[in-house]
């Protein structure tokens, strides 16, 4: 053994103090309690310095718990405490730690304790090798000599050299560091390529070839260069054909074809045609033999992986030669894992490792130049038969794939399906989605022959329906839906066949749950086609809807369907308005959770007719609903929880009819230049002073604030309120018969927030405020009107009084992040559009919203702090930008500007989130850039105080980041230097993670 005298020295008690604490901790006796207490009494043992001693007498112990740890906190030590090592002593520690890993490996150690004692050895290197000189040079062929030296076997020697690679990517290292290390790696090449070589040849031990194949998959990983990997493909493709070293060689040529320098595509010769070829005949095998015995085992799953991993790496390859042999053989046994017999998640699970195939081959169907194995002449008859030749390849392959995937998504019969699982019906169902994209893709290269084998199969099937049952209708029909967002909306006559009814007329009208929902879906998803449609197909699609509306299994998908069919087909239904009116008239039927839904539904036909004409309607569908809010208050003093939730219903129903009667087109900006648009806007503003209209508002008002008066507290209450707020106030050009104006909501929101604050009251004020200064339609913009900023002004202090009260600290910040966050936003909203209010407001108001935006620059939650940095940012560069302002930014930056500073540089120097730098910074900047005279005092005087907070930065350093951002001019370099001082402040300089994750 080496001179030990560098190390601490520990009393033979103390040393077994530390080993009954590990032999206790994993005693059979111990209780879980005992075992926490064991380990972290362990723990802090571990921490100090004097556990450097306890490393020897670890490893020299029987006990091979007792042992792991020692390496563990060999390990530990190198990795967490090599600061306090005294560095001088580096190399002798380098030479205990070999000599204790080569006594190891010759006392026949476990593999874990050996690949800790690995783990430590390559840490160790990370230290020592890139310091100059090196003191460690050529470290790997060092340990190697040495582990040989003390009998390693081979199977030893490949473990470590597979430690080595991975420590080293993914290090936590600067750049020139890793430049030297990843330098080492390279140099160690040649002896790492001959080890692998060696093993995986010469037929050794199962053993020792999965060491060299897990050895080789780590340095590919790292960075193999091609010119070494490539000589080993042919060995490793060998290894195919061997059962026991399939999966590993598997495992390698995936880690090839996915990550390695090939796999850009490259290394067509050497690696996709020889894979293909075995693929051709053994991987073919494999396939079968699993499907003849019923069940895919571990070979056969690699199997499928490794032909993924094909797929991926040479999509373009296959897509440039569809009709060569080697390619039409691949794709058929791609297609046959894609739809393994039986059903995903009960039967199998790797069908869904095919799905992303198909769509990388579509996207390079479009993308390649065709090509094939017998060269066409060169004229363009011969080029264009070679391309038809190619595409019906294309479209054959993917008609089948169709046929596979709707096999594959039909759900088993009930009988079947009552044995699985929860989790079996959850994947399952994910299946289902996933499947959906891949047939997006289908679509694009079969276009509406997809839709019509589908219909026509449907079709076929609904014949024997009540033998056969549903679900291969339901199959069909979910892959009609999934295509939608490729199926372009024009007219469409293979699409119009599944909507007549000679389709939609013979599903089932009661029970067979599954395959209606699946219809209503569908009839949603497709609602935007039927814009060009006729009517008559449209009003048979609501009908069947419709008539679904009143089973309650089924009244989610058919109340969401017709939600989007009216939506989208406002125009074509209104002339078909009193058919509305029938459906309002047996709401009673409807759940009282869909009601909304199908009031917005019908609001949305009425919005198409105009506004004069919709007064009745209107009045017809809201009446009742403001009249059962009327009821739902008077309820609330004898039956309050009932009377809740019948408000709650109320409340859904109206911000239903309100988003239905909002119009469903862009507002027109500039209504001067639109003579129907300006006419339009009078007809409605005519029709809004209808009495019926007005005293329907008037109501509705009413209705409101008594519900915010006894409910304003529930937080499903306050949602379901804002909601309704965010529906029923718009922009003056988007206004309609029963939009409320901003005022009187905003005073019952104050109210509300007086009650209760919440992060809910807080926004809802921020976008109200907001509403009171709506955009200009002139060139001339004069700003908020006298009456709205009054209104600001009265609503503020209603505001901030309980926020102040809530966001007293800034714990109180971090205990209320929503609240913070939602805050500050309002804030901000108010400075964007009321900058001048906040100046009026009384001074000892205004400092404590100073004073508490501040505080919130030490807030850990990202949100808030950032929505404070947005506030005063806004608030500082609207005040320095308006000259009528110049007096109240002079007392704005004079009173709170050094405060500001001084929180920003505490900040970035580490009392913020590092991902809020950026936010800090960038006002920083500001106001370096808008006041350089005062932010450069104060600067200084932040500092250079001795009450700045404690950092990493030396004098030196701050001196350096002040001059730089005062000689500043411009926004980028005082973001770089705050960047640059941040690291070194937060102790980050040097660190890859430092240099990765600072914000640019």
């Amino acid at each position: 053994m080496n001179d030990l005298g560098f190390l601490p020295v520990l009393q033979p008690e103390d040393i077994e103090h530390a080993i009954r604490l590990i032999t206790e901790s994993f005693a059979a006796h111990a209780s879980l309690e005992d075992q926490r207490r064991f380990q972290w009494e362990l723990f802090e043992v571990q921490k100090k310095f004097e556990a450097w001693a306890l490393v020897i007498p670890f490893l020299d112990h029987p006990d091979p718990q007792v042992q792991f740890f020692g390496a563990h906190t060999a390990q530990l030590k190198i990795v967490r405490d090599w600061d306090s090592f005294p560095k001088d002593h580096a190399a002798a520690l380098k030479d205990v730690m070999m000599d204790l890993t080569g006594k190891s490996i010759a006392n026949g150690r476990s593999k874990v304790i050996l690949r800790k004692l690995y783990v430590a050895l390559a840490q160790l290197a990370l230290k020592l090798h890139p310091t100059r000189p090196s003191q460690w040079p050529d470290w790997i062929l060092a340990t190697v000599t040495h582990f040989s030296g003390r009998g390693a076997s081979r199977e030893q020697l490949l473990d470590f050299l597979s430690i080595v690679p991975e420590e080293v990517r993914t290090s936590d290292l600067i750049s020139t560091t890793k430049m030297s290390m990843n330098q080492s790696l390279l140099d160690a090449v040649p002896l790492v390529m001959q080890a692998i070589t060696d093993s995986a040849t010469h037929h050794h031990s199962p053993n020792e070839i999965r060491s060299a194949l897990g050895c080789l998959e780590k340095w590919i990983a790292w960075g193999l260069p091609a010119n070494d990997l490539t000589p080993l493909i042919p060995t490793l493709i060998s290894l195919l054909s061997v059962e026991a070293s399939f999966i590993p060689a598997s495992d390698v040529l995936q880690e090839i074809l996915t990550s390695s320098s090939l796999s850009d595509g490259s290394g067509t010769k050497v690696l996709t045609e020889p894979l293909l070829d075995f693929m051709a005949t053994n991987g073919r095998l494999i396939y079968e033999r699993s499907i003849t015995q019923g069940y895919i085992d571990e070979t056969s799953h690699s199997c499928c992986k490794l032909l993924c991993a094909i797929g991926d790496h040479s999509t373009l390859y296959f897509a440039a030669t569809m009709a060569a042999p080697r390619t039409q053989t691949f794709l058929r046994l791609m297609l046959g894992y894609t739809g393994l017999p039986g059903f995903f998640s009960a039967d199998e699970e790797e069908s869904e490792l095919c799905l992303a195939f198909w769509y990388l081959l579509q996207e390079s169907l479009w993308s390649v130049d065709f090509v094939s194995d017998r060269e066409p002449s060169k004229d363009s008859e011969g080029w264009q038969r070679s391309e038809e030749v190619q595409w019906e390849h294309a479209h054959s392959i993917y008609e089948e794939l169709v046929e596979i995937l709707r096999r594959k998504v039909t759900w088993p019969r009930k009988e079947e399906l009552c044995g699985w699982s929860k989790d079996q019906i959850d994947k399952f169902t994910q299946y289902r989605r996933d499947v959906g994209d891949t047939l997006v893709n289908a679509y694009y290269v079969l276009r509406d022959h997809m839709l019509d084998n589908l219909i026509s199969y449907i079709t076929e099937e609904l014949s024997f329906v009540h033998e056969r049952g549903c679900e291969n209708v339901e199959g069909a029909l979910h892959c009609i839906m999934c295509s939608q967002e490729a199926v372009p909306v024009e007219d469409n006559l293979v699409l119009t066949q599944l909507f007549t009814p000679y389709v939609l007329g013979k599903l089932p009208t009661s029970g067979s749950d599954r395959v209606r929902r699946t219809m209503l879906q569908l009839i949603g998803a497709y609602a935007t086609w039927f814009t060009t449609r006729d009517g008559t197909l449209l009003m048979g699609v609501v009908s069947y809807v419709v008539a679904a509306l009143s089973e309650p299994s089924l009244c989610l998908p058919a109340a969401n369907a017709l939600k989007e069919l009216c939506d989208a087909n406002r125009v074509a239904l209104a002339p078909h308005i009193s058919a509305f009116g029938s459906l309002h008239a047996g709401l009673a039927s409807i759940p009282e959770t869909e009601k909304s839904k199908v009031l917005q539904s019908i609001a949305s036909v009425i919005q198409a007719i105009p506004p004069e004409e919709a007064i009745s309607p209107v009045e017809a569908i809201m009446t009742p609903v403001v009249a059962k809010l009327a009821e739902a208050i008077a309820l609330a003093g004898h039956l309050p929880e009932d009377a809740r939730n019948l408000c709650i219903q109320q409340l859904h129903a109206l911000t239903g009819c309100a988003r239905g009667l909002t119009s469903a087109s862009e507002p027109l900006f500039v209504l001067e230049e639109s003579n129907k648009a300006q006419i339009e806007f009078d007809r409605m503003c005519s029709a809004r002073e209808d009495l019926r209209m007005v005293k329907l508002r008037t109501e509705m008002v009413t209705g409101l604030e008594r519900a915010m008066h006894l409910w304003s507290t529930d937080v499903e209450t306050a949602d379901a309120l804002s909601d309704l707020f965010k529906a029923i106030t718009c922009l003056p050009t988007d206004t309609t018969l029963i939009s409320l104006p901003p005022g009187p909501l905003l005073e019952l929101t104050c109210a509300a927030a007086q009650r209760c604050l919440s992060g809910v009251w807080l926004s809802l004020a921020g976008m109200l405020l907001a509403q009171l200064d709506p955009p200009s339609f002139s060139t001339l913009s004069l700003g908020p009107k006298p009456e709205a900023q009054n209104l600001v002004l009265t609503a503020l202090p209603a505001l901030l009084g309980p926020s102040f009260q809530v966001l007293s600290s800034t714990q109180a910040m971090e205990t209320n992040p929503d609240i913070a966050q939602a805050f500050f936003s309002c804030m901000e909203m108010v400075t964007h559009h009321f900058t001048r209010v906040l100046y009026q407001l009384p001074e000892a108001i205004f400092s404590t919203l100073m004073q508490t935006a501040v505080g919130a620059f030490a807030v850990q939650e990202r949100y808030a702090l950032v929505a404070a940095c947005t506030f005063l940012a806004s608030l500082i560069r609207n005040s320095l930008a308006d000259g009528d302002l110049t007096e109240e930014a002079n007392t704005l930056m004079s009173l709170h500007g050094k405060p500001i500073v001084h929180a920003l540089l505490s900040g970035v120097a580490g009392v913020a989130p590092r991902s809020a730098l950026p936010n800090l910074i960038d006002l920083l900047a500001m106001i370096s850039l808008k006041r350089p005279e005062e932010c450069r005092l104060w600067m200084r005087e932040t500092l250079l105080s001795a009450y700045f907070i404690p950092s990493q930065a030396s004098p030196e350093s701050k001196e350096k980041f002040l001059k730089t951002v005062a000689s500043a001019r411009s926004t980028k370099r005082i973001r770089d230097a705050s960047n640059q001082f941040a690291l070194v402040a937060r102790g980050l300089e040097g660190s890859s993670f430092g240099y990765a994750t600072v914000s640019m």
